[in-house]
């Protein structure tokens, strides 16, 4: 890839960015030196591992690679047998202290079972931690060994401690006797050995040895007689500290020089992933998706935002190109958005094939290019000179003999800095030949005959960047398909130029060139239309769609709730019957002991009359008794939409048809809708109709006629209320259940319970089995004036 396009797409700035996300010397370096490859296998290696990265970031944190130094100048005089200071081993200890960190890391994927392609990186780690605590254990700091290095350290800094303290002793006992030869009452030192600070005139009342004299002169730094063999002593110490130092020194590099093999590759791996981890921090800085790569030369953006504009204001862009098209011409008046559009398709290729992430839509396409050229130039200016155009066609040519089919150009402002036929002309041309080379190639421009020629070209499309005339602003979308306008004439008006002035103006261009100028205003306008039509006809499939959800989900709970009744009715009546068969049984056990004595007559009478009365208390109990009409009706009597009573269901409802031949017309009872005899109904002469809603209240619906439409609930006997007072808790529970399915069929919002105080038994019984009502969305004790703590009102969801 050629170097000078890295510069004009400012694809430098993004590698200075990613090096700041990189922490290690190795890693920063890997960022700086990044360019783009042409080889898609590697790309998509390069990607994958940038969005293995991510994924890692996002589950277990970001991973610190911090306390890596640069470590390749210390192994290579391990490899010819030096010896390492103390700083060099302690750099040692922290990369492998990082290793270490990095290994623990990366293991938190393996113990899932998961592996993706830094899994490797991360197991070829080696942590080689016994050497680490070797070193951590004997080097304390850059300055300071510590005692426990070696027997013989230890040894030898007892005996420099315990000859430093002979030596204190001996120069405090010179110093209290000889206080009035001495300048100050101190100890101080001189080349390491320690001295006194003795006057001038007196320096031949204290023997010993002088190591120095003030910048006065009127003090000299005496080594007296009585610890000059200390001193001597302590020196001798000293240089063997020094030795014993470096033999622990010698030590620690000979077992560094023996792991140089994997501390070379622990630098290099955590260089490596340093790299990896630092492209997905500029991922997740940019907000990047992983783009899809192709070899065909297709390449589809989506709402793609250039990184290094201000992300609160850019506004993302499409583009497409090497599918329908292989060259596309932008247009549009100028700070439109033109040359931001070419840098982005520009830019986006190489961070892609560099194996960036691109800030786009999710599964944006990017092709593989072997060369990206560019000529994108400052073309704002008023006055173009010819040198500038000079430059400009230089480029040209270079890109000319130098591009094939697998490569992306991009001009900016092509033909411009020269007469306007002419530069149409070049422009025309040039654009011709790179498309008969088949090189997907995009290029701005002003030039009407370039709208033309794409218009009449296959292979070729027009763009343009929309702009707001009404705002004198640019939007900055990019609208494939539709030619741009220069808008001159708009933009004049709005800032005031006199209408006769631009009047004169447009008759002053040719009638070709008006007409084409108009058909654009057209499309334009018919673009805006369909826009905001398309936005209009996903809004309402949005809303047929949710609609469509909420009906299927409320079929499904008509369906749970009617099975959970029939189940129920099928359970009692189970128990009915099983009632009926044990009284029975057990009348035929007393018939038959009673059979066998004499004069049992009245007993056995007896018994069958026991036996009746509970077959017609079971069937009382089973059977709805039917009611008979007020009077007679007549078919013509019924009208679609009469309110009337069901008598044998004790329901209200709906005429919803008219009698058939057999006197039977259908009727809405709330959910339920049946065909029922006359016979069977009475006409509601009330004028409203009233179903109980909240907090005891009612909701009068008017009926106007013989047409109105009404809402009726399950049944006019269902009650607000349900009193549950003295009843058990598993008395009182079933009852309950009963009564709410009820309630809820007959789209009562809430209804009270009565639980009363008591020991609370059955209010927290009641509370735990509203809890798990579906029907229920909220309950709550009652008010003051509504029954306090002994009542609870319930409030039923309103999806039905």
């Amino acid at each position: 890839m050629n170097r000078k396009v890295l510069h004009t797409l400012e694809f430098d700035k993004i590698i200075e960015n990613l090096t700041d996300h990189a922490s290690t010397p190795s890693g920063r370096e890997l960022c700086r030196t990044l360019e783009p490859m042409t080889h898609i296998d590697d790309i998509r290696l390069a990607q994958r591992e940038t969005s293995d990265a991510v994924s890692r970031i996002i589950h277990n944190g970001p991973l610190s690679f911090s306390g890596v130094h640069d470590i390749r100048g210390s192994l290579k005089r391990l490899q010819i047998g030096g010896v390492l200071g103390m700083s060099e081993l302690l750099h040692i200890s922290s990369l492998l202290s990082a290793t270490a960190r990095v290994k623990s890391y990366g293991r938190s994927n393996m113990e899932d079972g998961i592996a993706d392609s830094l899994t490797e990186a991360f197991s070829l780690l080696e942590p080689l931690t016994p050497l680490n605590q070797e070193i951590q254990r004997c080097i304390l700091s850059e300055e300071e060994m510590s005692d426990d290095a070696s027997s013989g350290l230890r040894h030898v800094r007892r005996s420099i401690r315990v000859t430093g303290e002979r030596i204190h002793s001996q120069l405090n006992t010179l110093l209290n006797g000889n206080r009035a030869y001495l300048q100050d009452a101190v100890i101080t030192t001189r080349d390491g050995r320690y001295c006194l600070p003795v006057k001038a005139e007196y320096k031949a009342q204290v023997p010993g040895m002088i190591h120095d004299q003030s910048s006065t002169g009127s003090t000299y730094f005496i080594e007296p007689m009585a610890v000059i063999r200390l001193n001597n002593e302590l020196r001798e110490l000293e240089a063997q500290e020094q030795k014993e130092i470096e033999a622990v020194l010698a030590v620690l590099s000979s077992s560094a020089a023996e792991q140089a093999v994997y501390l070379e590759s622990d630098y290099e791996l955590l260089g490596r992933l340093d790299f990896i981890f630092a492209r997905a921090a500029l991922s997740a800085h940019y907000k990047c998706t992983e783009p899809v790569f192709n070899t065909e030369g297709y390449l589809y953006i989506k709402d793609a935002r250039h990184p290094l504009l201000d992300p609160r204001t850019v506004v993302p862009i499409t583009a497409e190109l090497g599918k329908e098209f292989d060259l596309l011409i932008i247009t549009g008046p100028n700070t439109g958005g033109k040359t931001v559009s070419l840098k982005t398709v520009g830019l986006f290729t190489l961070m892609g094939q560099s194996g960036l992430h691109i800030p786009a839509f999710e599964g944006s396409q990017l092709a593989v290019f072997d060369e990206v050229f560019a000529d994108i130039g400052d073309e704002q200016s008023i006055e173009q000179s010819l040198s500038t155009f000079s430059s400009h066609m230089t480029n040209i040519v270079s890109i000319l003999e130098k591009a094939d089919s697998r490569s992306l150009v991009l001009f900016d402002e092509l033909g411009a800095g020269t007469d306007p036929t002419e530069g149409a002309a070049l422009a025309i041309s040039i654009l011709t030949f790179l498309h008969n080379m088949k090189v997907r190639t995009m290029a701005t421009t002003h030039y009407s005959e370039l709208k033309v020629y794409a218009l009449s070209t296959d292979g070729v499309e027009n763009a343009c960047c929309e702009f707001d005339v009404d705002t004198l602003r640019p939007t900055y979308r990019l609208l494939i398909g539709i030619p741009g306008k220069s808008n001159a004439f708009a933009i004049s008006k709005k800032l005031g130029l006199p209408e006769y002035i631009i009047e004169d103006a447009r008759k002053r261009i040719g009638s070709e060139d008006t007409a084409f100028e108009d058909l654009l205003s057209d499309l334009e306008k018919n673009r805006v239309e369909l826009e905001r039509e398309r936005l209009e006809v996903n809004s309402y499939k949005a809303e047929i769609a949710m609609l469509r959800e909420q009906l299927s989900k409320k079929q499904d709970r008509l369906d749970e709730n009617r099975e959970k009744i029939l189940a129920r009715a099928n359970e009692e009546a189970r128990k009915i019957l099983a009632d009926a068969k044990a009284s029975a049984d057990e009348t035929i056990r007393n018939i038959n002991r009673l059979s066998t004595k004499s004069g049992v007559g009245k007993e056995l009478e007896k018994e069958r009359k026991k036996l009746r009365d509970h077959l017609d208390k079971v069937n009382s109990s089973m059977a709805v008794k039917a009611q008979k009409p007020k009077k007679a009706y007549r078919p013509e009597d019924f009208r679609v939409g009469d309110a009337v009573r069901v008598l044998s269901m004790n329901l209200n409802g709906t005429v919803s048809t008219l009698p058939n031949p057999k006197g039977e017309v259908t009727v809405q009872m709330g959910i339920l809708r049946s065909q029922v005899n006359i016979k069977d109904l009475e006409l509601l002469q009330e004028d409203t109709i009233s179903t109980p809603i909240g907090n005891m209240g009612k909701k009068e619906i008017q009926k106007n006629g013989h047409s109105g439409s009404i809402r009726m609930s399950k049944s006019s006997s269902v009650s607000p209320e349900i009193n549950l007072i003295g009843k058990t808790t598993d008395e009182a529970i079933p009852e309950l259940d009963k009564y709410i399915d009820d309630a809820y069929l007959a789209h009562l919002p809430q209804v009270r319970v009565i639980h009363g105080r008591g020991t609370g038994a059955l209010k927290n019984a009641v509370h735990q089995f509203l809890r798990r009502c579906r029907h229920v969305s909220s309950y709550r004790l009652g008010d003051f004036g509504e029954g306090g703590t002994g009542v609870t009102i319930v409030q039923f969801s309103n999806d039905k």
